[in-house]
């Protein structure tokens, strides 16, 4: 099977399972779900190097999956159920590498796509791959029966345990045994030489079956078997005809109720969080229609006719019917907004895990100055500073429209409190109660429920952070994971009012960025860099070096959190010079030339180059200079607005600096956007050009050569100068243009 794994995707991978049938039902419900959008994925075309890398892995991830219920179709009973819980893993690995991929695909297709995507990323969260009791019962008695001393075991201790085990796995008949031991055999005959602990176990196995055959073939009475021990093993129920194939209809597992068709989004087909109507009078999820006409579309996604309007009126009558159900059922409907931020921190989570195991040691190389860094408040440009995105807003302050009464599933107000009082006072818990507190707090902020995020207060910051640095000194992973998303929702959720962090908090926050959680502690970085008071303690504590390794990875999902750190920061004029000394200026130039970035990027460098050491820095990288003129001729309105600033800012350093930027392209950028841009573009291109002007009028006083390259500039001259070398076509270009349109004086 292994020489032939290129075949294995294509197997009738639906034939009867042998054992752990739950988790494979399970598993395949979500491969079909992702094979029948599979074809309109691929249709989408995700350009871009991470969505297609993310197609490659989904489609290796559904491999997987279908090769592990292969596996359990085909393979001995006894063995896969002495290695249940290694099935189980696998299950829960292929399960988060679903949701990652699909997380990375899902921004880079249409929306109707996108929002089936989010809906089997929802249920792919809340999947659960449970163990069958019969067989788990099955594989402990096998298993301790392996951990003896095989020498000295009874011949009757055999005969129970092989005997019970092949009644929970249904060996019952002769030829249940014969199959049993020729799976048993191709097992050895494939790992033969190369796994000895793997071939001990499978002989031992085939002995047993080999002994014992005949008996466990005549199928026992269960009763029989029961009464050996009676305290150890419940009664066996009597054998059902249950193992069908698995395209059968199923029913519900968790016998919920079949969901109205009313009340599901047509584009999400999911229950309606906020159903709005549109212009066509169809009823739609608020989140995923504003998402649709985002887009650009004036349609109805249903009946595909153009709408008169984009206006949405809020459906009361259906969210109070909606409501009513799921009340009466102990429901709770899910955000799309909340769940948009937690998918979005999910993939964070994951990429980050990867990505950051190089960073280790490799950050104590970087000697971070900070004797220059002043740690007092900066307060003058915090108004000016960039404003969090929408779905940092909508977790942070929009509020859960349930009734509590409805929410069945989760725990009481008095259990809020007494999380609390927990989360208040973690210290003085032993380590691991205060692991279990805190990951019970993160569980239920992951299951969006509103009533517990109120719950928790900025007072449980302190105890947070002392607990973060115990977990990181333990080197507990999933502790410093847990403690890190209840932080962030904290502050989430009192942006407004962020409790005051000491230098040592800074510090510790600071040292996660190059750990395995770097995805979320990128994310409270960026909160706390919204915050004047923090800004220079931020600098201190040496997160430059951390976020420019960040930027350096391939991870493009951490680049854009970086990135608004790095300009949150760029308002503060002490980091001029430690952008300098880190030698960051060429690290952002790769930024300029990506349309997601280019925006935070061009920002950075314009703070920055309010310090005389950055605006050198800038003019010295060639490279620098070239992206930013690309930008001011294709960029975005905002871009070019900025990219102009950056290069007055470079021009009024001196003539050394303005002949750097004498570049025809962005000479013929700059007269253009002087006389088509807006109002504030059009006064510092003009003066950019009359700075230019100056310097080459200098010039030519000082070289005879370069007379011809007057502003008035006759036929004859323009000839001329057609024939001289080209690197004085620019300046000729300058002076044509000029000659030709009057510039605004200033």
């Amino acid at each position: 099977m292994e020489n032939n794994g290129a075949e294995i995707v294509e197997l009738t991978y639906y034939c009867k399972i042998k054992v752990h049938r739950l988790m494979c039902l399970e598993l395949k419900k979500f491969i079909d779900r992702i094979t029948e959008i599979f074809s309109s994925i691929e249709s989408a075309r995700p350009r871009c190097k991470t969505g297609i890398q993310a197609l490659c892995s989904l489609q290796d991830t559904m491999d997987k999956a279908k090769a592990l219920i292969q596996l359990c179709s085909e393979s001995s009973k006894l063995y896969l159920a002495i290695t249940a819980e290694r099935i189980v893993l696998r299950c829960e690995k292929i399960q988060n590498a679903l949701q990652l991929c699909l997380s990375q695909i899902q921004s880079t297709v249409p929306t109707l796509l996108a929002a089936k995507i989010s809906g089997i990323i929802h249920d792919l969260r809340s999947a659960k791959f449970p163990l069958e009791s019969a067989e788990e019962e099955a594989g402990k008695v096998v298993l301790a029966l392996l951990r003896q001393d095989i020498s000295e075991s009874r011949s009757v201790l055999e005969l129970e345990a092989i005997q019970l085990a092949a009644l929970k796995l249904k060996i019952t008949s002769p030829a249940a045994v014969l199959l049993e031991k020729r799976s048993i055999r191709r097992l050895l005959d494939t790992v033969s030489g190369k796994d000895p602990i793997k071939e001990k176990i499978l002989k031992f196995l085939f002995y047993l079956l080999s002994k014992y055959g005949e008996i466990i073939g005549q199928g026992w009475n269960v009763s029989t078997v029961v009464q050996h021990d009676k305290s150890s093993y419940q009664s066996i129920e009597p054998e059902q005809h249950a193992e069908n194939a698995l395209d059968e209809t199923r029913a519900n597992d968790s016998g919920a109720p079949e969901l109205p068709a009313e009340f599901k989004c047509p584009i999400s087909m999911r229950l309606m969080y906020d159903p709005v109507i549109i212009a066509s009078g169809k009823t739609f999820e608020r989140f995923w229609i504003e998402k649709w006409f985002n887009e650009g579309n004036k349609t109805c996604p249903v009946t595909h006719m153009k709408l008169d309007n984009l206006y949405l009126t809020p459906n009361s009558a259906m969210k109070g019917l909606i409501s009513k159900w799921s009340s009466e059922l102990g429901l709770t409907i899910p955000d799309p907004c909340l769940e948009a931020h937690f998918a979005s921190l999910s993939s964070l989570k994951s990429q980050s895990s990867n990505s950051i195991a190089s960073f280790g040691s490799s950050m104590n190389q970087l000697c971070l100055q900070i004797s220059s860094v002043s740690l007092c408040s900066s307060v003058t440009n915090y108004g000016s500073e960039m404003s969090d995105d929408k779905s940092d807003e909508s977790f942070g302050h929009r509020p859960s429209q349930m009734n509590a009464e409805s929410q069945g599933f989760h725990h009481s107000a008095d259990c809020y409190d007494n999380m609390l009082a927990s989360l208040s006072r973690l210290s003085s818990l032993s380590w691991g109660s205060q692991c279990k507190t805190v990951g019970d707090v993160k569980d239920q902020l992951q299951d969006n429920n509103q009533a517990c995020r109120n719950a928790i207060s900025i007072s449980c910051i302190k105890p947070l952070i002392k607990f973060l640095k115990d977990a990181q000194e333990s080197s507990d992973v999933k502790a410093q994971r847990d403690g890190a998303e209840v932080l962030l929702a904290i502050l989430n959720e009192n942006r407004s009012e962020i409790p005051s962090f000491d230098e040592d908090g800074i510090y510790v926050l600071a040292s996660y960025l190059d750990s395995d959680i770097t995805g979320e502690a990128l994310a409270i970085m960026e909160v706390l860099s919204y915050q004047p008071n923090y800004k220079s303690m931020m600098v201190a504590s040496g997160v430059l070096p951390s976020i420019l390794k960040v930027l350096n990875t391939q991870f493009r999902a951490l680049h854009r959190t970086a990135m608004k750190i790095l300009y949150n920061l760029s308002h503060n004029g002490d980091i001029g010079y430690h952008i300098v000394y880190l030698d960051c200026i060429p690290k952002l130039v790769p930024f300029l030339g990506d349309h997601k970035l280019a925006q935070f990027c061009i920002k950075i460098i314009k703070n920055l180059c309010a310090t005389q050491e950055v605006r050198i820095a800038v003019a010295e990288t060639s490279s620098c200079i070239s992206a930013i003129g690309t930008l001011l001729e294709s960029g975005r309105e905002e871009e070019q607005v900025h990219a102009a600033d950056v290069l007055l800012s470079l021009c009024q350093e001196g003539a050394e600096c303005c002949r750097l930027v004498m570049i025809e392209t962005i000479i013929q950028s700059l007269v253009f956007l002087s006389l088509n841009g807006n109002s504030r573009v059009k006064g510092t291109t003009s003066e950019l050009l009359q700075i230019l002007e100056r310097i080459k009028d200098d010039s030519s006083e000082c070289s005879t050569p370069k007379a011809c390259l007057g502003l008035d500039m006759s036929s004859e001259a323009v000839n001329h100068h057609k024939e001289k070398k080209s690197s004085f076509k620019p300046f000729w270009f300058l002076g044509k243009k000029i000659s030709s349109h009057s510039i605004p004086s200033y």
